[in-house]
């Protein structure tokens, strides 16, 4: 779930969600369930939709598709089910989402000539991939690496905006927000892993001293 919807209006949403997670729950769907239809509709989207240049309708699929990630964790809550896989899960299919709108993008403005911006969107979706990787592996290690200015909410809303942008006709609006978004994300992959090795050397000097 994005930091902003975690710590803006928080109570009043989390009821709102937390009912239809109910709903959903009386009908037998799980919280898994949940997050692999999200995931396959924002793929879907991105397949007919945003690499077809249907950019507003792909838009308002990709952003609806999204709250299906505070969904499924609002099942797991009211279950008390959440699990390990569940969470692999999770983040497994959130690695594929964000594949799926930059692949797509790319696509697009190969289509259309635009080779800045379809250059600038497959270094972004290279990044995004390894800024995950590098967390993941980390703590995979025994350290910590919740660090960088563009972890996954901030990266969506930067493209959200730039397709907006583009959609209201300002030009270069990918080409910029997609240079952005690579250069955010590349900068991201350069603080965390300068932080994880502080982080992991501190686990190394503590495992020595134990």
């Amino acid at each position: 779930m994005a930091k902003f919807l975690r710590t803006s209006g928080r109570a009043s949403l989390r009821r709102y969600v937390d009912a239809v997670a109910k709903v959903l729950i009386r009908i037998g769907v799980s919280a898994n369930a949940v997050t692999v239809i999200g995931t396959a509709v924002i793929v879907a989207a991105s397949i007919f939709l945003l690499s077809q240049g249907h950019l507003l309708a792909a838009l308002i699929v990709v952003a609806l598709s999204a709250f299906t990630d505070m969904i499924d964790g609002a099942i797991a809550r009211v279950q008390g089910s959440g699990s390990k896989f569940g969470a692999l899960l999770d983040s497994t299919c959130d690695r594929i989402a964000d594949g799926a709108i930059l692949a797509g993008l790319a696509y697009w403005l190969l289509a259309e000539d635009r080779f800045l911006g379809c250059a600038f969107a497959l270094v972004a979706l290279i990044t995004s991939q390894v800024v995950s990787y590098v967390k993941a592996r980390v703590e995979s290690l025994g350290g910590e690496c919740n660090v960088g200015i563009a972890e996954r909410p901030e990266r969506l809303i930067l493209a959200g905006a730039a397709v907006l942008v583009e959609i209201v006709g300002v030009p270069y609006s990918l080409e910029v927000g997609m240079g952005l978004l690579a250069l955010l994300t590349t900068i991201t992959v350069a603080q965390r892993l300068v932080h994880a090795r502080a982080s992991l050397t501190a686990v190394e000097e503590r495992h020595a001293d134990a």
